[in-house]
């Protein structure tokens, strides 16, 4: 198992935003397929709605996401500890 970030646009309501999304998965692929599910069922939006911009490999240090911090947590502890994330441009 490996930790994503997956970004892109997708249809909240009534207007189309951008997302971010750290997730558990097995390979890009298999990524990709959580975001869909995750996205189509919280907002009932269709995959042919939603826009994947990148999926890439990311240190699981560095997430905040709950799923991927308990994921890898004996990971994390072994490498001394989280990463703090970095700061956003506005």
């Amino acid at each position: 198992m490996q930790a994503f970030r997956v970004s892109g646009t997708a249809p909240f309501g009534s207007q189309r935003q951008k997302f971010n999304m750290d997730l558990v998965a097995n390979s890009a692929d298999d990524a990709e397929h959580r975001c869909y599910s995750i996205i189509g069922s919280r907002h009932k939006a269709n995959r042919r709605s939603i826009k994947i911009e990148s999926v890439s490999e990311i240190d699981p240090r560095t997430s905040t996401e709950p799923r991927v911090i308990d994921a890898f947590r004996d990971q994390i502890e072994a490498a001394g500890g989280k990463i703090a994330p970095k700061a956003e441009e506005e």
